[in-house]
């Protein structure tokens, strides 16, 4: 399947090729939040949200997570929920990784 839809442009610096900008959310145009959330049996949930991009790249970005830090984990509703409190190694290994991301809530 093509990537553009675009069957004929008049632009003459239009190329087919080049991805858009939805396509392709950068590393250093994510705002990420970071999100703890006490579920039920008294289990620690650990929540990012704020993730610009295709469900395609949220869930890639989720499975090397719970592939990183050897936990589970879902997506869910545009938000990414993995298991037990990772907060501060998962800010870490995200701010190393180019993402902007900050400790949010309680």
């Amino acid at each position: 399947m093509p990537e553009s839809q675009i069957v004929f442009s008049t632009d003459p610096d239009f190329n087919k090729q080049k991805k858009s900008p939805n396509n392709s959310a950068s590393h250093h145009s994510q705002d990420l939040r970071v999100h703890l959330d006490r579920r039920g049996g008294g289990k620690i949930v650990t929540i990012i949200r704020g993730y610009k991009g295709t469900s395609k790249q949220l869930l890639k970005l989720c499975s090397s997570l719970k592939k990183k830090f050897s936990i589970g984990g879902t997506v869910k509703d545009g938000t990414i929920l993995l298991q037990g409190n990772i907060r501060d190694k998962l800010i870490s290994y995200l701010i190393n990784e180019g993402f902007n991301a900050k400790p949010s809530g309680g």
